[in-house]
């Protein structure tokens, strides 16, 4: 893995700057009739971070497109009113080099990624599809990395060992050199009742003895232990890594799609994320996601797009 950090991103603003500037990158979105896609696709497009081809049922996405605002004047748009149908057409455009970046609109995301990992048609890579979320919160000090909450569903510890490297190399891409990553259980005792702190335990200490390069890794670490000073000085945590988390490795999807949900709609975080490890970043927001969300998830494709974590 190259451990070469090669941007300096602190907040997503500056995320999409870097976009903005690298970009732009062709996506293509499958089953496109949505208006909140529509809306990041215009925004992103007219940036210069993107350029689009929707995959989907044209009268509605026309109407959906008037709806939102969004012009479709630059973007090439192909019909095809079954999700299905328009998800192996977008991962065929992928698979063939026509597509930098796949992006989900109203299909369901299993959907897609069955697509997307067909051994003859899909676009997999060489390791594990894992989501990686960047989360930027209010009053936090540096940008939070999230995995997986979306792909993984009950990851084993090989499993999560690859999510892990998933993480940092994205990490390491945005500029941390030495990602600090916090293996998350129920507290920090190892407890044989609870299975993701015996794994946690067992990934600390593969990370020690060189499985993971370019990162500090502890666990198990309780979620305010990991993020929160205070929290770590109550608890009189020694973790090298304690209060000072940058990367939260959850243990499995449920916990993962809990803590990320948790982040945007109490404490008001502003986010970004999407799958790695395929051929080209998959972008997967959820259907409830709003433009912003989407808008900063496409920046984020097109950066990782141009400069994939580990390349």
């Amino acid at each position: 893995m190259n451990r070469e950090s090669r941007f300096n991103i602190t907040i997503l603003d500056q995320m999409v700057d870097v976009a903005r500037r690298i970009g732009p990158v062709s996506i293509a979105v499958a089953a496109a009739h949505d208006p909140e896609v529509l809306k990041a696709v215009d925004q992103a497009s007219r940036e210069g971070i993107i350029q689009a081809t929707l995959v989907g049922d044209w009268p509605a996405i026309e109407a959906y497109a008037a709806q939102a605002n969004a012009d479709l004047a630059q973007v090439r748009i192909i019909h095809q009113p079954d999700p299905l149908l328009a998800a192996r057409q977008v991962v065929a455009l992928a698979r063939s080099g026509q597509a930098d970046v796949v992006v989900k609109g109203q299909i369901k995301t299993a959907d897609l990624l069955s697509i997307a990992l067909n051994r003859d048609i899909g676009i997999r890579g060489r390791g594990l599809l894992s989501h990686v979320g960047i989360f930027q919160l209010p009053n936090m000090d540096r940008l939070i990395y999230l995995s997986d909450s979306g792909v993984v569903i009950n990851p084993d510890v090989y499993q999560k060992l690859e999510i892990i490297k998933n993480a940092v190399g994205v990490a390491h891409l945005f500029g941390i050199a030495r990602p600090k990553v916090a293996i998350l259980a129920a507290s920090e005792t190892v407890h044989p009742k609870i299975p993701a702190s015996i794994d946690a335990l067992a990934l600390s200490k593969m990370a020690e003895q060189g499985w993971v390069e370019g990162a500090i890794v502890d666990g198990p670490l309780g979620l305010e232990v990991a993020i929160s000073p205070r929290a770590a000085q109550m608890e009189e945590s020694d973790s090298p890594i304690a209060g000072q988390a940058d990367i939260l490795i959850v243990p499995n999807v449920e916990a993962g799609n809990i803590v990320a949900k948790g982040l945007l709609y109490f404490a008001r975080a502003r986010m970004a994320g999407l799958v790695v490890g395929a051929q080209v970043p998959l972008v997967i927001n959820s259907r409830a996601d709003n433009a912003e969300t989407r808008y900063l998830s496409l920046a984020m494709a097109a950066v990782l797009a141009r400069q994939p974590p580990g390349g």
